[in-house]
């Protein structure tokens, strides 16, 4: 990761409508507190340090997904040029979890914000390789103009908040 890759990420971001939070482990709770609306629920964060704050419940069933006004995932790695966030399928539920609540927040180590496309495909492939391919690439709120204007929301959240983990 350059020095830019951040900042590059926080533009592309932005440019989509999109939330970014800085913040560091220890710092992680107070920094979701600012955008956590509730009921929330999440999956167990993978980051040394860091886990869901006591506002956020683990969903368990799909009435929690459905009550869920955030939902909280990991990223797998970020896409600075595209403003895009690789949340990585499993039995955790991460999927669900980022789509059913009008807010997703995602997480992601400092580390693993990745230039650009360029750079993510040998990781997507390696991932592939290595039996974890299911991924979803996520670029800003949901949104569609099948049926004319554009639309957001109509089949994920209306919503996103990236928070990367600046020590991570």
């Amino acid at each position: 990761m350059s020095t830019d890759t951040i900042p590059a990420f926080e533009s592309s971001l932005s440019e989509l409508g999109v939330d970014f939070v800085r913040t560091t482990a220890r710092e992680f709770d107070a920094a979701l507190d600012d955008v956590v609306e509730q009921p929330a629920v999440g999956v167990p964060l993978p980051f040394a340090g860091v886990s869901l704050p006591d506002a956020v419940s683990e969903a368990s069933s799909v009435d929690d997904l459905e009550d869920a006004a955030t939902g909280v995932t990991p990223a797998g790695y970020g896409i600075a040029s595209y403003g895009s966030v690789v949340l990585q399928g499993g039995p955790e539920g991460v999927e669900p979890v980022s789509l059913y609540g009008d807010t997703h927040l995602a997480v992601v180590a400092a580390s693993d914000v990745l230039p650009d496309m360029a750079d993510a495909i040998p990781r997507i492939a390696a991932d592939i390789r290595d039996g974890r391919g299911e991924a979803v690439i996520a670029t800003g709120a949901s949104a569609t103009a099948d049926m004319g204007a554009l639309v957001q929301g109509v089949h994920g959240p209306t919503n996103v908040v990236v928070v990367v983990l600046t020590d991570r």
